[in-house]
């Protein structure tokens, strides 16, 4: 069975750290595309990150761009989400998502949030100022 789990949520104050971990069970990170997105309070989700290992790319949102990174570890089967000089607008619900390498995943585009294969629950991050 598969499952997506994200961890590692939590209260921070603005110019903190928080490493975000997304477990993987029942198939290898490294055969889909993985996608970081988040949804604050009022807001639509939206991507904070596409990591596509077969095309070699990696891409962040502006608004995350020299802050956050994606490390790996393999043997752990595992993606992380390493969020640094946290703002209070990076406050929301972070998800981890999947997405098999298959017809229309290409590039970045293949973390579009409508076809994205597996979704975690979410682990909340609030940033306070």
């Amino acid at each position: 069975e598969v499952h997506v789990v994200e961890s590692g949520g939590g209260l921070v104050q603005a110019g903190g750290s928080l490493r975000l971990s997304c477990a993987a069970s029942g198939f290898t990170l490294d055969d889909y595309a993985i996608g970081w997105f988040r949804q604050a309070p009022g807001k639509e989700r939206e991507e904070v990150s596409c990591i596509n290992k077969r095309d070699g790319m990696i891409h962040f949102a502006n608004s995350v761009k020299g802050r956050f990174a994606v490390p790996s570890d393999n043997a752990k089967n595992t993606v992380y989400l390493q969020m640094n000089s946290l703002k209070p607008e990076d406050t929301a619900v972070y998800y981890c998502a999947v997405r098999g390498y298959g017809l229309g995943c290409s590039g970045y585009g293949c973390c579009s949030i409508g076809f994205m294969d597996y979704w975690g629950k979410g682990t909340l991050v609030t940033v306070s100022s």
